[in-house]
């Protein structure tokens, strides 16, 4: 059957883009006149859709599992840009249905905002779905904690197949506890997880808050995972699956995105297994998606290295306090000039609160050279009160930039921006270096 939102959605679409529009344009139109369009075009996926959810992780978490789907033969439909509302999942299948509304993919695997992934699922429920965390973000939009939990809980009530979850992260582990209820209907449970040793890498909501010295109640018994993290070194990492320990090069910078690793590969394990003979199954090839999780670059924003003047500039997204504080362990102050960029711009999250829950001691040897965006003086504020000296202060983006890549032509260079603000930053150094283009 024809339908005419299609075709008013690829015209909405052309427009927006010359005229230099967001990339979600066309879907919130899409939306409007056919609220039926998504569950209809992905209703045909013969894998089904898999959701990615949780506060952080999202856009770098579900490029790994898109690639690693990809290297077993599989053609899959993403919202690639990172538009993770549901008006970007309707966008990007705007951009890749055929006139009639036809998606030519084997699996669909979607990053969604936790808020409206809970709208998302209640049109089209996932077969397969990977929660992350739980930590504070946006409070202005979620308020807290808990509140985020019962959104992810949410979704994995919805999800048919298989829901993938976080065992280190006690909100995200107790999600399995809800499901018990439906367990002869409900979907199956698999655990991502880290080994003992990298625990306090990666602290919980409740861990980063505790006073110093505060006594640590006793930890209950622990699932098997599917994928065990085991070790993480500089340009490699071992994985545990199957009884089996695998080490595998990594292209990927930050001790985060190696744990998501781990999600990614529990994730497309389940996906891929190899249908057989009806009512048997083979396993996934592992060593192909070990070799595919070798070849995996940041996602854009994400720890992406850009190169400007000849030197290295990379890209650090900061959004909450744990994505800041691991952001800073990851990537060392030392020989390079640094740059933050906060916004507080709905996408960012209003409330700036947070930023005082970040430790910046590690920036006092070297100091920060630029400090910009609309919250750039609480930034700033923020940086006085733990001793690390600024150089300069300017609220716009552009001249910002501007003078902190003429100023520090000599190093090479980091920005730690939230999310709105390396949307400018990358338009910006797409004028002066090769910026991958997403769309």
């Amino acid at each position: 059957m024809f339908y005419f939102s299609v075709p008013l959605g690829k015209l909405v679409r052309r427009v927006s883009r010359l005229r230099g529009g967001g990339s979600a344009l066309p879907g919130l139109v899409v939306e409007r006149i056919d609220p039926g369009f998504m569950r209809r075009t992905l209703s045909t996926v013969p894998h089904g859709v898999a959701v990615v959810s949780g506060t952080n992780g999202k856009t770098t978490t579900t490029k790994m599992v898109v690639e690693l789907l990809e290297s077993q033969g599989l053609k899959v439909f993403t919202n690639r840009t990172g538009s993770n509302f549901t008006r970007g999942v309707a966008a990007a299948l705007i951009g890749e249905v055929d006139w009639r509304g036809r998606l030519d993919a084997d699996v669909a695997v979607l990053e969604l905002d936790e808020a409206h992934a809970v709208h998302f699922v209640n049109q089209v429920p996932p077969r397969y779905s990977l929660l992350l965390n739980v930590l504070r973000d946006q409070l202005d939009r979620f308020g807290e904690i808990d509140k985020t939990a019962q959104l992810l809980q949410h979704i994995a009530a919805k999800t048919t197949g298989t829901v993938v979850l976080n065992r280190e992260d006690p909100r995200v582990a107790r999600i399995a506890e809800s499901l018990k209820a439906a367990a002869l209907t409900g979907p199956g449970v698999l655990y991502f997880g880290l080994d003992d040793s990298l625990l306090s890498t990666f602290p919980n909501d409740d861990e980063m808050r505790a006073a110093p010295g505060s006594p640590v109640p006793p930890a209950p018994a622990k699932p098997h995972a599917d994928v065990v993290l085991r070790r993480v070194g500089a340009a490699d990492a071992d994985f545990e699956y199957d009884g089996v320990t695998a080490t595998t090069a990594m292209k990927l910078r930050g001790v985060y995105n190696i744990f998501n690793a781990a999600a990614a590969l529990t994730l497309a394990r389940a996906i891929a297994v190899k249908d057989t003979v009806p009512g048997e199954t083979a396993a996934a090839d592992n060593a192909g998606l070990l070799k595919a999780l070798s070849q995996v670059a940041p996602a854009f924003g994400r720890g992406e290295s850009l190169v400007v003047d000849g030197l290295p500039l990379d890209l650090v997204l900061v959004k909450n306090p744990s994505g800041f504080r691991l952001g800073l362990k990851s990537f060392p102050a030392e020989g390079y000039a640094t740059m933050i960029a906060i916004n507080d711009n709905y996408a960012d999250g209003r409330d700036m609160s947070w930023l005082w829950d970040v430790e910046f001691d590690t920036l006092r040897a070297v100091g920060v050279e630029q400090l910009s965006g609309s919250r750039a003086y609480d930034m700033a504020l923020r940086l006085q009160y733990d001793d690390v000296p600024i150089r300069a202060v300017d609220t716009e983006i552009a001249p910002a930039l501007a003078a902190f890549i003429s100023g520090a032509n000599d190093k090479p260079k980091r920005i730690f921006c939230t999310y709105t603000a390396m949307l400018a930053i990358r338009r910006e150094l797409s004028k002066i270096t090769t910026v991958e283009v997403v769309s």
